[in-house]
C-alpha cells in the first residue's frame, strides 16, 4: 500500500500487487472530514461514470459511505513546472478540449454549476460562523472579508460573466497538477479526482487552470501563464474542442482573442470560487494546511485584477498589443 499525501481535501490510498504502476492497481479514497456539505458524493460517482464511458476518466470498482475505489491511471503526478512546457501543456489543451466535447444526454439543457455552488458555500460559511469560529490565533483571519461583501461580490460577479457568451460544457472544475497524470512512454495526460466535475462554463474551467499555474502550498502569482503562453495553450485547445464537436478545426486570431478575454473574467470567478471553499475549509477540515491563508491569497488576487480583467474587450486588445502578461 501506498499513501499519496499531495492532496488537501481527501486521503489516497494505491492497493497493489508487485508495482504501483502495473495493471491491477486499486485506488481507495477516503473523502475528508465534513466534506459532504458541499461536495455531492453521488453527483460526482455519475459525473466518473459519463467521464469513462467517453475514455476520459478511471473505472469505477465500489463506492462506500465516506469514499470510493476506482482504477489507478499508469502515469506519475505532473509536476508544476511542466505546465510551462509547450509539449506538455498542449496536450492538457487537447484533453480539455475533448472534455468539453461530450454532449450532455439526450441534448437536455443544462445549467452551470459555478453560482449554485458559490451560493451553497456562502451559506455554509453564515451557518457555521456560530458552530465553528475562526481561530482567533489567524492573522488571516483579520483580513478576511465578510459575509456580506462576499455575497454581494459574487452578485457582482454573475451579473457581468453571465453576459460574456461562454458556452456552458461537461468541465472538471479542478484542474492543479496533481490532478494531471503524465504518461511519458505514451506521450498523453490523463486526468483524476472529478469531484467538482460537472456542467460549467468553458472559459472558467480554463481560467481556473489557468490560476493553478501559481501553486498551492506556496502561490506564487508570477507563474501565472504569460499571454503568449495562453493564446498557444487556447488555439491547441480550440483546434481539439472544434474538432470533437465536429466542426471546421480552423482557428482564427479573432477565436483565441475572445476566448483569452473570457478566460480572464473567469479565472476571477475561480479565485473568488476557492476563495470561499478554502474559508470552509479551514473550519471543517482535519488535514494540516493553512487554508485561510490560501483563502485570502486568492481572495486578495480576485480584488487585485478584478477591474482590469472585467473591463477587457477586443477593441481594447487589438488597439494595445503590449498586455504581456495578464
Amino acid at each position: 500500500m501506498k499513501a499519496f499525501t499531495e492532496g488537501i481535501t481527501n486521503q489516497l490510498i494505491g492497493c497493489f500487487v508487485g508495482s504501483l504502476q502495473e495493471s491491477g492497481c486499486v485506488l481507495v479514497r477516503i473523502n475528508g472530514r465534513m466534506t459532504d456539505l458541499y461536495v455531492s458524493r453521488d453527483r460526482e460517482v455519475k459525473m466518473l461514470q459519463v467521464f469513462h464511458a467517453h475514455g476520459c476518466g478511471p473505472e469505477i470498482y465500489c463506492t462506500f459511505q465516506n469514499g470510493i475505489c476506482y482504477k489507478f491511471i499508469p502515469g506519475s503526478v505532473l509536476e508544476d513546472h511542466l505546465l510551462q512546457q509547450p509539449s506538455i501543456y498542449r496536450l492538457i489543451a487537447a484533453e480539455m478540449g475533448r472534455i468539453h466535447s461530450i454532449q450532455p444526454k439526450h441534448n437536455l439543457p443544462v445549467e452551470p454549476l459555478i453560482w449554485t455552488k458559490m451560493s451553497h458555500f456562502l451559506t455554509l460559511m453564515q451557518s457555521s460562523t456560530k458552530s465553528c469560529p475562526t481561530p482567533k490565533s489567524s492573522a488571516a483571519a483579520l483580513d478576511m472579508p465578510g459575509h456580506e461583501v462576499l455575497s454581494a461580490e459574487m452578485e457582482s460577479l454573475k451579473r457581468n460573466l453571465s453576459q460574456t457568451g461562454s458556452p456552458v460544457v461537461l468541465c472538471h472544475n479542478d484542474l492543479l497538477t496533481k490532478n494531471i497524470i503524465y504518461n511519458s512512454k505514451e506521450n498523453m495526460v490523463k486526468f483524476i479526482d472529478y469531484e467538482y466535475a460537472d456542467y460549467n462554463y468553458q472559459a472558467f474551467d480554463i481560467g481556473n487552470h489557468f490560476n493553478e499555474f501559481a501553486g498551492v502550498t506556496d502561490v506564487d502569482y508570477s507563474l501565472y501563464p504569460s499571454m503568449e503562453l495562453q493564446r498557444d495553450w487556447l488555439t491547441a485547445y480550440l483546434e481539439s474542442y472544434k474538432h470533437n464537436t465536429g466542426r471546421d478545426g480552423t482557428v482564427t486570431e479573432a477565436d483565441v482573442t475572445q476566448l483569452y478575454i473570457q478566460v480572464c473574467k473567469f479565472s476571477l470567478a475561480s479565485n473568488f470560487f476557492w476563495g470561499l471553499w478554502a474559508i470552509l475549509q479551514s473550519r471543517f477540515s482535519s488535514i494540516d494546511f493553512d487554508f485561510q491563508r490560501y483563502a485570502l491569497m486568492r481572495l486578495n488576487y480576485y480584488f487585485e485584477k478584478k477591474e482590469d480583467f472585467l473591463g477587457l474587450t477586443m477593441r481594447q486588445l487589438t488597439l494595445s498589443p503590449q498586455h504581456e502578461r495578464q
